[in-house]
């Protein structure tokens, strides 16, 4: 049953691998074994352990390292510690005889050391790259890039007839002089000869919904064709009498209405009652959704209060300041518009959808609050047609892109922002906004992000993902990725190599033949009892010099070690780290360094000298204390022997590049969720771009 979606029952789930087999488990948090391709329940080390699945933290470092460190960091003359000494001692030296040992063997007798068949992922054996992501995405596509591909999206048959651009309006109201009547025309050869002026306004301007609400409008279009004539023109379009009837019509004019605005000779504001106060009517109209297309996209710019009869025209800088309650951050785009310092496309496009999409409600509750970030069934204010579309903000921003696409009223705002970004392939928009970190990072359609803790900009971002299209419940389907699994349970032990020093080499045998001299000496002593006595006394002082001697051999800056991706719940040392890994190391170069630009809690040093600052590890421990308390994690990259201090809400067990920003690489931690086949970002860390080419590319994923 291959691609056979998940069940969700009461109590447990039924997924499926990539090979169709089911497996009925639990609600607890589960990953894919990279190794064994299995779904396991996640076992998480922690600092201080307080659930059923974390463990303290444990490691495969060389044990024989691990002995002589202690040995070294203890003393054998402090109070009864003389007898653990002694046996941590005699361990030590049976290991390292031991070695000897087994090396001889393998001389005649090759010896497989590996246990191929435990199903364990904690091997030494070095492919040279990260654990790879060993699933994929199972399930059909709602949208789909490629027509090659089946979508299963519900097509109105009003879609299929909508040409991609237009020159005129469908329909226009058109004054007839020998009657001195206003007749709706649709005749084209008509509308392409008569110029019109485009009206604009806020519906709470206009009419008062009740009752009265047909007698309001009526009185509100015999004041528009006054205006309209006061300015000499005997054509207009109004949403209220041009936009159609029929799905195909409203379909049709949706999809246009930025060609409106683009043919209109004059857009006229028409505003309230300067009476109630003018900065309220200025305010209510520029929240709106097409506030922007509509003044934006406009050749020229009037407006007029009901109650006074004068039109005055006016500038896109004046309109910002009367309009726009966030002039400082929209000045840009106005700048852009008017010709007074152009944008690149990509940086007009993204503050056109910050803007647009700022625009939530008619009145904002808080103007000065961030907007929260759309939902999968969030509703633009003030709709343009009777029935609003659930993605109007999306129609409205599409206008100011080069490909459109058709409206949908069964889609929601991100469905469609995702087509959009689809059909302009060269902007990327959606692509650029996966490697971003939020500030809140949503349960559904984690893709999505309006800002950046990194604070970056969208065209900042130089994505390495391809979108491929987006599932039913709005996860962002990509290709391209390169990802590697976190390990969670302990530490694997790390092949690693060490700088050439000819010293070490030669100190590091030493130890290995203390024991064989000690016993040699015994074995000669009734044959010469002088060569006995200064092997004898040989061996014993190598045997005791021999925990300094095997350490100093280990010694040395770390080179290739083997890459891995270790996760640690909690606050975790860069001394602990060191010794989890290679056993500790004692007066020689540091083998961890904290990340200077890479995290949240990351903090760089202000010296000669790029790298990063202990003070994060404090940053983060008192993050953890207190309101993030359960929610920080370590992040040990090996490759690049660096530390990630990270918030997330669940451990994430699966890293992907992404993207590329300010010379590092953006990599979004996932966590997996095989009950609905996708996985959720928890978190992005800025790593170094290199560390990529040790990740293997892997198949479509969806994140949701």
């Amino acid at each position: 049953m291959l691609g056979q979606l998940p069940v969700t029952q009461n109590e447990t789930i039924t997924c499926y691998d990539d090979l169709g087999k089911s497996k009925t488990h639990g609600l607890e948090q589960r990953y894919v074994s990279p190794t064994t391709g299995v779904c396991r329940k996640l076992v998480l080390q922690a600092v201080n352990p307080s659930a059923p699945s974390e463990v303290p933290i444990s490691n495969h470092a060389n044990h024989t390292i691990k002995l002589a460190i202690w040995l070294l960091d203890n003393s054998p003359f402090r109070g009864w510690n003389i007898f653990k000494w002694i046996g941590i001692w005699l361990l030590f030296t049976f290991k390292l005889f031991w070695s000897v040992i087994l090396l001889l063997a393998q001389l005649y007798v090759p010896i497989d050391l590996v246990d191929s068949d435990s199903g364990e992922d904690n091997e030494l054996y070095d492919t040279g790259y990260y654990k790879a992501y060993g699933r994929g995405f199972q399930g059909q596509l709602w949208a789909a890039r490629s027509p090659m591909e089946h979508s299963s999206r519900m097509v109105e048959e009003a879609e299929k007839d909508i040409p991609t651009h237009t020159l005129y309006p469908r329909l226009l109201i058109i004054h007839d002089r020998t009657q001195n009547v206003w007749v709706p025309c649709t005749d084209r050869d008509t509308i392409i000869r008569t110029k019109f002026i485009a009206i604009s306004y806020s519906a709470a301007d206009a009419f008062t919904r009740g009752p009265n609400q047909e007698q309001h409008k009526a009185q509100f279009k015999d004041e528009v064709r006054a205006a309209v004539l006061g300015q000499k023109f005997d054509a207009y379009w109004l949403d209220l009498e041009c936009l159609g009837k029929t799905p195909s019509e409203k379909s049709l004019d949706l999809y246009c209405m930025a060609d409106v605005y683009r043919g209109a000779e004059v857009t006229l504001i028409m505003l309230g009652k300067a009476a109630s106060g003018e900065n309220l009517c200025w305010r209510g109209w520029g929240e709106r959704v097409w506030t922007m297309p509509e003044a934006l996209l406009s050749p020229h710019l009037c407006y007029k209060f009901r109650d006074r009869e004068e039109v005055t025209p006016l500038s896109l800088f004046e309109l910002a300041n009367l309009a726009y309650t966030n002039y400082d951050k929209e000045h840009a785009i106005i700048n852009a518009y008017s010709g007074k310092d152009p944008l690149e496309r990509l940086e007009r496009l993204a503050l056109l959808k910050s803007a647009i999409f700022r625009r939530i409600t008619a009145a904002l509750a808080a103007k000065s609050a961030p907007p929260p970030p759309p939902k999968l069934d969030m509703i633009g204010e003030t709709p343009v047609t009777s029935e609003a579309y659930p993605a109007e903000r999306v129609y409205a921003l599409m206008g100011f892109f080069e490909h459109r696409i058709k409206p949908n009223r069964f889609e929601d705002e991100l469905h469609a922002l995702v087509r959009l970004s689809m059909a302009n392939d060269n902007d990327r928009i959606v692509e650029r906004m996966v490697p971003m970190l939020p500030k809140i990072i949503t349960k559904a359609a984690c893709w999505y992000a309006d800002d950046d803790l990194y604070q970056a900009n969208l065209w900042d971002i130089l994505p390495e993902i391809q979108v491929a299209g987006i599932t039913e419940n709005g996860a962002l389907v990509v290709d391209g990725c390169r990802a590697a699994a976190i390990r969670w349970k302990d530490f694997p032990e790390i092949a690693f190599g060490t700088t050439d020093s000819q010293r070490r080499k030669i100190i590091g045998f030493i130890p290995y033949f203390s024991l064989p001299c000690l016993i040699i000496g015994i074995g000669i002593f009734s044959i010469t009892r002088a060569g006995g006595i200064a092997l004898i006394v040989i061996g014993l002082v190598l045997l005791f010099l021999s925990p300094q001697l095997f350490v100093f051999s280990q010694s040395g800056r770390v080179i290739d070690p083997q890459p891995w991706f270790i996760g640690v719940k909690g606050v975790v040392s860069i001394k602990e780290v060191e010794r989890h890994l290679y056993g500790g190391a004692r007066g020689h170069f540091p083998r961890m360094n904290y990340t200077p630009s890479g995290s949240e809690y990351s903090r760089p040093e202000r010296g000669t000298v790029r790298e990063g600052s202990n003070k994060q590890e404090e940053d983060a421990k008192r993050a953890e204390s207190g309101p993030d308390a359960g929610h920080v994690f370590t992040l040990i990259d090996t490759y690049s022997s660096t530390m990630y201090y990270f918030r997330a809400e669940r451990a994430p067990t699966v890293c992907i590049f992404a993207g590329r920003e300010g010379g590092l690489g953006r990599f979004v931690l996932c966590s997996e969720r095989c009950n609905i086949n996708e996985l959720h970002k928890e978190s992005v860390l800025r790593m170094p771009t290199e560390i990529s080419q040790k990740m293997e590319l892997c198949g479509w994923v969806a994140l949701g």
